[in-house]
């Protein structure tokens, strides 16, 4: 394989380079990555390995393209809501390098597919932002010896690190054991700055240059840390579980994540603990419409409550509501309301466990409210 004139003329600021030159620039041609996600991390590392010169891309994604995506994932545009994921990210990606072959999966990530799809790529980078898809990736290139470039996100704080190479330390060196459900909340409940993935994902695709030429020092066994408001990187060692000799010995094969991750299978969703313990936005629209006499209470933060609102509903954050359970009637009928449901269930829980005994949870939250209610409630 060679590098075409036009390749050249595109190259040449790499080719001037002692550290890459035309040898390193036909590594990173030939080189096989696999993208898992175009979201937030996704999007940046994808444009900047496809700049690069990257031969073959493959991209993972299920979703389609939505306003809220925009802010941070710029491989979409406006004119691409409501277009699959992997089309506008490889229209993207053609549009920057039309010499990158693009590879597309419009697929979950599942036990059943992982291995058949990452055993053709070299190097694979998890953008992903749940612990079921990324244990199952760190599993999977375990098990086929894949090294996995990683970077998470969440409000103002990133990190990234580079799993699986050679006998260096793997996912679960990291977080042995899933955070219990609900415990750490996703960028959909808690937010992102936007500029925060462009930081994060160009580190991810700088690793992933880096082993295509085999330059530099990886961060294996090294994480790293990001504090975009302090601007702040810092390093803490991962250490290789002891007990592992070669290959990572707690991996065997892939399993069921979801129920590894406590995360209820949508087919088979977990019974309520208690009968009756949803309502749904348009019975709390009927209710508040014939006046009847209970207590609607928005556990968001309060910069959320700027966002939108249902005017009946008494703001009550969920940090603050064990301090402040003596301001509601136990007597009364209780609706409680978050944005998405989450944090409204731990509500009716918490109220249940102090003995209030007749609290519901509006499903889906002030977004279902927009949805099946009021579409004039922004939705955020």
């Amino acid at each position: 394989m060679h590098l075409s004139k036009e390749e050249i003329a595109r190259y040449s600021r790499h080719l001037i380079m002692p550290e890459v030159g035309m040898d390193g620039q036909l590594k990173l041609k030939n080189a096989k990555v696999l993208l898992i996600g175009t979201g937030g991390l996704g999007a940046p590392v994808a444009m900047y390995l496809a700049a690069a010169g990257v031969g073959t891309l493959g991209v993972i994604d299920f979703d389609t393209v939505d306003a809220s995506n925009l802010q941070r994932q710029i491989i979409h545009g406006t004119k691409d809501i409501g277009k699959k994921k992997v089309d506008s990210a490889e229209e993207t990606m053609k549009d920057i390098n039309p010499f990158v072959n693009v590879v597309k999966y419009e697929v979950p990530l599942t036990s059943a597919n992982a291995l058949e799809i990452l055993k053709d790529y070299d190097i694979v980078a998890d953008g992903t932002d749940n612990f079921p898809t990324r244990f199952l990736v760190n599993d999977a290139c375990v098990l086929l010896g894949k090294p996995n470039v990683y970077a998470s996100i969440f409000r103002f704080e990133g990190q990234a690190t580079v799993f699986c190479k050679d006998e260096g330390p793997c996912y679960r060196c990291l977080y042995p054991e899933p955070p219990p459900p609900g415990l750490v909340p996703s960028c959909a409940e808690g937010g992102v700055l936007g500029i925060l993935p462009g930081v994060v994902g160009l580190i991810q695709a700088t690793e992933v240059i880096k082993l295509i030429l085999g330059e530099g020092q990886p961060l294996q066994g090294r994480l790293m840390l990001y504090d975009a408001l302090a601007m702040k990187f810092r390093e803490l060692k991962i250490r290789r579980n002891p007990e592992c000799q070669g290959k990572c010995s707690v991996v065997k094969e892939l399993i069921d994540y979801q129920q590894f991750c406590g995360v209820p299978h949508q087919e088979a969703p977990l019974p309520a603990p208690v009968a009756s313990t949803d309502i749904e936005p348009q019975e709390v629209k009927q209710l508040i419409d014939a006046g009847s006499d209970f207590v609607l209470i928005d556990v968001r933060e309060v910069h959320e409550h700027q966002i939108c609102n249902i005017p009946k509903a008494r703001l009550m954050p969920l940090g603050d509501l064990p301090k402040r359970l003596n301001e509601i009637d136990k007597n009364a009928d209780i609706v409680m309301h978050c944005k998405m449901g989450g944090r409204s269930a731990k509500a009716c829980d918490l109220l249940r466990q102090n003995g209030f005994t007749r609290v519901r949870n509006m499903k889906g939250g002030i977004l279902a409210w927009s949805d099946k209610v009021d579409p004039s409630v922004p939705k955020y």
